[in-house]
């Protein structure tokens, strides 16, 4: 109960309509196409990459990654801390707290592994038993490509595939077998040198999970896409904005639609010396459907409040 009751007083529930939904919508497609295209122009020289301007993107954006991966023989430790908070009914909030060893194996490909712990405070969600403990919830393993430098093409582009088992339902926190493959494309340029970036990220997440006390198997494929920009503020601290789309399904070949929200929030970087860093954001649903329910939210398949923080330390 500490969680929802912090969250709800830290962030109330403005509603908003539809249409300013759709054009939180459009500026993420706008984002994207001026970031892709080159509209923007990035300085005489052209776009330029983290080795040129020191700006390591991957975290600088909040939930959207941007494309850089380290240099060659790099090693990073990562905590990524994930809070949700706000169903339909009942009282609702995770905390979800992952610890991440990343190493750059050679110039253009990192392997990561990491393993996730959960808490789980849930009262009176429909669907949903109550639950207040904490869970071993999954571990994964992660390999990105850079396939574009930014110091090279207009524009950064990264592919990762994350491979995941779960032990524990990241939502209801039920005993499960899943397996599942995250696949995230990333892109980024530097829009103006050292002074602005922009990212995009197209996500398909796709799981196979079987219910250990119920029984039975289910398939809930995500799509998603997401555009942020961070400004720099002051030396090694960048803010920004994001928005992100999300499409959840029914069935492995996207048989039904279940349910969609958008996303928006701001973001925070910093730089924590010559090594570490961190980063923050939040993102609450604007708008959103859940099908075969009325209303401007889907609250049955997404929360209303999504929070992520980050620290690391590369080595």
């Amino acid at each position: 109960m500490f969680l929802h009751h912090w969250w709800e007083g830290a962030f109330p529930r403005p509603e908003r309509p539809p249409s300013r939904a759709a054009a939180a919508a459009i500026v993420t497609a706008v984002i994207g196409v001026v970031m892709l295209h080159g509209i923007v122009p990035s300085g005489a020289d052209g776009a330029r990459n983290s080795t040129s301007s020191g700006v390591d993107t991957e975290h600088l954006f909040g939930f959207t990654e941007g494309t850089d991966i380290g240099a060659a023989g790099e090693k990073e430790v990562e905590v990524d801390s994930t809070f949700r908070s706000g169903k339909h009914t009942g009282s609702f909030a995770t905390a979800a707290s992952e610890i991440e060893f990343k190493y750059t194996a050679f110039e253009n490909f990192r392997i990561s592994a990491a393993a996730t712990l959960a808490y789980y405070d849930i009262v009176g969600v429909a669907g949903m038993k109550d639950r207040r403990q904490a869970a071993a919830q999954s571990v994964s393993f992660d390999a990105r490509f850079r396939l574009l430098d930014r110091d090279r093409a207009p524009f950064g582009l990264t592919l990762s595939v994350e491979p995941h088992w779960g032990f524990a339902d990241e939502t209801s926190g039920v005993r499960i077998d899943h397996f599942g493959i995250e696949m995230l494309l990333r892109a980024d340029r530097e829009i103006v040198p050292d002074r602005l970036f922009g990212g995009l990220n197209l996500l398909f997440d796709t799981d196979r999970t079987r219910l250990l006390a119920a029984g039975g198997i289910e398939q809930e494929p995500t799509l998603g896409i997401g555009a942020a920009i961070a400004a720099k503020v002051a030396s090694g601290v960048w803010i920004g904005g994001e928005a992100r789309y999300l499409r959840s399904y029914d069935g492995a070949a996207l048989n039904t639609f279940s349910g969609q929200g958008i996303y928006l929030g701001p973001t925070l970087y910093a730089r924590l010396g010559e090594r570490g860093w961190l980063s923050a954001a939040w993102n609450f649903q604007a708008w959103g459907v859940a099908a075969g329910i009325s209303g401007t939210l889907d609250l049955v398949n997404f929360e209303r409040h999504q929070l992520k923080f980050r620290v690391g330390y590369e080595f």
